[in-house]
């Protein structure tokens, strides 16, 4: 009996052990997500939308009265942090509503971006290709040997050497500074993508938008088409689903919306000019950069508080979509100007004073 119950004990501990050894082995990979740590979309078709307690992330609560009170005073409408898709803040000040829509300004030329993505995959356009090729000859004022060095993606990248103190898109105003692809220069050229999508897929611009990005994330929104700007209204909760998108690669779901390489190519530096500027995209982490309005070249990162992984759709007036990969983070804040003196195009102070209050939040 005693022979027996030794030969008991010696195959629990050999299994113990097997168990320990496999334990020790299993792949970091392995470890699955608790439900709070998956990635989280809400309902194309309800205005249900998981939200995470600040609890749960571990943020220094007393650091969120502050975050608020900053926002109040930069004149700010709303204001949200997602968490793997989950709602970790939502605020509205001023009279703004989950319901009130908002201009994105320029922070909607990535929404253009995407869209010109998805035609290319759809091979309706190859961005390498001239603009000419698919608007004609003499859509510019500029020499026609000039005109033809300008691609589509010259204009997603604020490289066609156009002059950039002239902001209506018109064809007169459309005038050769310097070739295209040697000068970074910020300004509404990118409008000619949307004639340009216009023209490849034979349907109005908002048209294909509300097809191929709108309907499938369940956003709202609509473009104001003004004399000079051409700008996207949404609530806000809509411009954190396309912060959401680009989260993931271009990915909502299970579909893949925009192709990731694509995706990726867009918040990579797309020229050594401003290395802080994609398609269309603001770059953080860049050893320089540029900003609207100017050629001189700043040394550092665009925003030195705010991650060096995040990539930004910036608009005039402070209107943001903050994406942080290494958090699983999105944030948006739409509002007025900040600094009602300076409203300025994109870039400005307030990001890195809004990021110091942010991380004294979530560090």
């Amino acid at each position: 009996m005693q022979i027996n119950m030794m030969k008991h004990m010696n195959s629990y501990i050999f299994l113990m052990l097997l168990l320990s050894v496999v334990s020790c082995n299993k792949d970091d990979n392995d470890v699955q997500p608790t439900p709070a740590e998956s990635m989280y979309f809400p309902s194309n078709t309800s205005s249900t939308w998981e939200t995470i307690p600040l609890s749960s992330l571990g943020w220094n609560q007393d650091a969120i009265q502050p975050l608020k009170d900053f926002l109040i005073q930069t004149n700010t409408k709303s204001f949200m942090i997602l968490v793997n898709g989950r709602i970790a803040m939502e605020e509205y000040f001023d009279e703004h509503t989950a319901n009130t829509t908002w201009e994105w300004n320029s922070a909607g030329k990535t929404l253009v971006t995407a869209t010109t993505g998805i035609a290319q995959q759809e091979g309706l356009l190859n961005i390498n290709n001239k603009v000419s090729d698919y608007l004609g000859t003499g859509w510019t004022n500029m020499p026609l040997d000039k005109e033809n060095l300008i691609t589509v993606r010259h204009l997603l990248t604020m490289t066609a050497g156009n002059d950039d103190t002239k902001q209506y898109v018109t064809k007169s105003n459309l005038t050769y500074v310097a070739d295209a692809g040697t000068r970074w220069a910020y300004s509404n050229i990118f409008q000619k993508l949307m004639d340009v999508i216009a023209e490849v897929s034979n349907k109005p611009f908002e048209t294909y938008f509300n097809e191929k990005i709108k309907s499938k994330m369940g956003m709202d929104g609509f473009w104001n088409y003004g004399i000079i700007f051409t700008i996207y209204h949404s609530t806000t909760r809509s411009m954190a689903r396309f912060g959401l998108l680009a989260l993931n690669k271009g990915k909502w779901n299970n579909e893949q919306i925009i192709n990731e390489t694509f995706f990726n190519e867009s918040i990579s530096s797309s020229q050594d000019i401003n290395p802080s500027y994609g398609y269309l995209w603001w770059l953080n982490g860049k050893t320089k950069f540029m900003i609207p309005g100017e050629q001189t070249v700043y040394q550092g990162y665009l925003v030195p508080n705010a991650p060096a992984d995040m990539y930004a759709a910036m608009g005039a007036y402070d209107q943001r979509i903050y994406v942080i990969p290494g958090k699983k983070m999105v944030v948006i804040r739409m509002g007025n100007a900040s600094n009602p003196s300076n409203p300025n195009f994109a870039v400005s102070g307030f990001d890195n004073d809004l990021w110091e209050k942010i991380n004294a939040v979530i560090n």
